[in-house]
């Protein structure tokens, strides 16, 4: 009887954590609950990718399509259904399911022009975000924001989790002369943020390229439908919520924390393969010149806080080593808290550099966006001069503290 009864507990306690992981209801399901709320009577713009979905996989174009007067549909990188590869021209279409035209903003146009814009009185954003700031989806967001503020259009964002949590924040902030496509606003490389939160914190601080913080900000009209369910210390897979890849590259959740650890590493052309290619992007660090064991051994030397290494071997199916064994390390978070994950790839870097020092990913070759992505050309020059973690530490976590003060005003949950 104890038996059976300590069994029941356990199937109880199974059946309650399921329960709470699957309370999380994202934007567009809230939004429905709502009877669409702030869109009745008004022609209605999306912008939004495969990732838009409730949790029965159901569209958010076919949603708004079947429930408002939805009359164009924007499509950023990949495409609105996902039909153009990494990197891809997106170009203008008309979209076969609902027979409504789409137009690209990641193409010749990332801005919304007027004539985009003419006839819409309200603009919707739902995209699963990846929580850094080098992925171009929050900056399709920040320029859409601006310019249905130059058009006095409303612009509602339908809030879905940070699949990084909401607690962790790191990386400096873009320096002068390196804001981009890739890092469109002064915030860290991972903000901490939900992107309804990131929506209303760069709508009150600056919308402007790099003028987060300045006077006179440029606003559009917000307003964010929250989630239900979601605290700051979740990761993605706490939620319940079926993942969609948001792009080829991030396949799982795990690959949205992969990306901000090994994706400047991946900037490099013939240095490290990271998994892209393989079954796991952003998940590793190899190459057919590595020593898989020495290259562990050396960064568990390092004693690095909440991040384990075990050897790997590998062969890509594609890309520059498709075909060739390949030999390096998968890393693990045994502790997020106490990780720096971004500096995950820099410690491997020296470690290869104390291995491999004939091989230089800093010597040859264009550095440009590597220098975009990290917000400034003042890691890569001062790390390439020893390769030492500890000689761009500081610098790179200078506006953590900062910027945790100043987005907790924005934080809904």
């Amino acid at each position: 009887m104890a038996r059976r009864i300590k069994y029941i507990l356990a199937a109880l306690a199974a059946i309650i954590s399921l329960t709470a992981a699957a309370q999380v209801k994202p934007g567009i399901e809230v939004l429905r609950d709502r009877n669409f709320e702030g869109l009745k009577g008004k022609r209605v713009g999306l912008l939004t990718n495969p990732s838009g979905v409730d949790r029965n996989l159901k569209s958010t174009i076919d949603i708004l399509h079947e429930n408002v007067n939805l009359v164009a549909i924007f499509a950023p990188e990949h495409g609105a259904r996902g039909n153009i590869y990494a990197g891809g021209h997106v170009s203008d279409e008309v979209d076969e399911t609902t027979g409504l035209p789409i137009f690209s903003v990641y193409g010749d146009t990332r801005k919304p022009t007027p004539k985009m814009l003419q006839g819409i009185d309200i603009v919707v954003y739902d995209i699963q975000d990846v929580g850094s700031r080098s992925y171009t989806f929050i900056s399709s967001l920040g320029l859409m924001m601006q310019a249905c503020a130059e058009q006095g259009i409303e612009v509602m964002v339908l809030d879905r989790p940070n699949p990084l949590g909401g607690l962790k924040v790191e990386g400096s902030y873009p320096e002068a002369g390196f804001v981009s496509f890739v890092s469109q606003f002064r915030i860290p490389y991972i903000y901490g943020l939900t992107v309804g939160e990131l929506a209303q914190l760069i709508n009150e601080e600056g919308l402007n390229r790099g003028q987060l913080g300045k006077d006179q900000p440029v606003r559009c009209k917000l307003s964010v439908v929250p989630m239900e369910g979601w605290r700051r210390d979740m990761l993605f897979e706490d939620t319940g919520l079926p993942w969609v890849l948001p792009s080829p590259n991030i396949p799982y959740p795990q690959s949205a924390i992969g990306y901000p650890s090994a994706g400047l590493v991946g900037e490099f052309s013939n240095y490290l393969n990271i998994g892209i290619g393989y079954t796991l992007p952003f998940g590793v660090f190899a190459a057919e010149w590595l020593d898989a064991d020495k290259l562990v051994a050396k960064l568990d030397s390092y004693k690095i806080p909440g991040v384990a290494f075990r050897p790997i071997h590998f062969t890509p199916t594609s890309g520059s080593a498709r075909g060739k064994l390949i030999h390096g390390v998968q890393y693990f978070y045994t502790d997020f808290e106490a990780a720096t994950i971004t500096l995950t790839q820099f410690y491997v870097m020296q470690a290869v550099h104390e291995l491999a020092p004939s091989h230089n990913p800093f010597v040859g070759g264009s550095y440009a966006m590597f220098d975009k992505c990290a917000g400034s050309d003042f890691i890569r020059n001062t790390f390439s001069k020893s390769f030492k973690v500890s000689d761009i530490a500081a610098f790179w976590n200078k506006d953590v503290q900062a910027f945790k003060e100043l987005s907790k005003v924005y934080y809904l949950y």
